[in-house]
């Protein structure tokens, strides 16, 4: 039950980082879009910026939302079955 919990959590940030990904495609006319994307911002960007340390932006794309949402799930899995062996 807790490493569902766990799992869900994880799921959540990765729902946050698409959410992040998408709202930097358009521009934030409505204020209460810009305040939701400033607080995604907040909470994502410094996950991204590990990973855009060492993989670039390559013709104006930036792949470091997808190596980080790897790196997330792998984490992820390896916390889970972690807990779901103690529990």
């Amino acid at each position: 039950m807790f490493a569902n919990g766990i799992a869900a959590l994880f799921r959540f940030y990765e729902f946050m980082i698409i959410a992040w990904c998408i709202f930097s495609w358009f521009p934030q006319r409505n204020e209460w879009l810009q305040d939701l994307y400033a607080v995604l911002d907040k909470l994502v960007a410094p996950y991204m910026n590990m990973f855009r340390r060492f993989i670039p932006p390559m013709g104006g794309l930036d792949f470091s939302p997808i190596v980080g949402i790897i790196v997330l799930h792998f984490i992820a899995r390896l916390v889970v079955r972690f807990f779901a062996g103690i529990l």
